[in-house]
């Protein structure tokens, strides 16, 4: 479907601009979009690389074991069916220490992992557990003690205090989490009465 709506706008854009005799404006505005497009794809590589490197140095290094220490609290009470000790658990440690520190893409593979693993859990079936439902919300509105993705975009492109975005980047993940939290909480109550 949303090969239809791109495909939509970039013909409605060319005959627009037939019309309107602006095609060399709007060939110049295509190649210079596809560029800068190329330009914030390699300077968010670099990034990407570094906390996808650190993360998998964390996980052979044994951090992860320290990491779901201090954060068993936390996924036994969002997480109570499953096995604290268990891979599910351990993937989505690493990736909600992933997301802490703001590795936003890096996290990706994390997340996806810790999915698999919850589906293996859920027997392969076609509806969400509740436990899946849980880590969508978590990854999704995940909190950010560090967004080093967002401080790096904001130096790249120019910005004279990239750092200034850490105190309301903790507010409002802290806000997004609890009330994202609450409402998977009170749909899992809802759907076992």
């Amino acid at each position: 479907m949303l090969n239809y709506i791109w495909g939509f706008m970039i013909v409605i854009s060319i005959v627009v601009s037939l019309f309107t005799g602006k095609v060399e404006e709007t060939a110049a505005g295509a190649a210079e979009g596809a560029a800068a497009a190329i330009e914030s794809c390699i300077s968010l590589l670099g990034i990407m690389c570094l906390w996808t490197g650190l993360a998998k140095i964390g996980e052979k290094a044994g951090l992860i074991r320290v990491f779901a220490k201090i954060l068993r609290p936390i996924t036994r009470l969002l997480f109570p069916r499953l096995d604290p000790n268990g891979k599910a658990v351990n993937s989505i440690v690493m990736n909600m220490v992933a997301n802490l520190f703001g590795m936003g893409n890096a996290a990706t593979p994390l997340g996806i992992k810790a999915l698999g693993e919850l589906n293996r859990l859920n027997g392969g079936r076609h509806t969400a557990s509740d436990e899946m439902c849980m880590f969508v919300v978590v990854n999704t509105a995940s909190i950010q003690l560090l967004p080093t993705t967002l401080i790096s975009m904001r130096q790249a492109w120019g910005s004279a205090s990239p750092g200034e975005v850490i105190v309301p980047v903790w507010i409002v993940s802290i806000l997004a989490v609890c009330a994202g939290v609450t409402v998977a909480k009170l749909f899992e109550r809802r759907r076992r009465l």
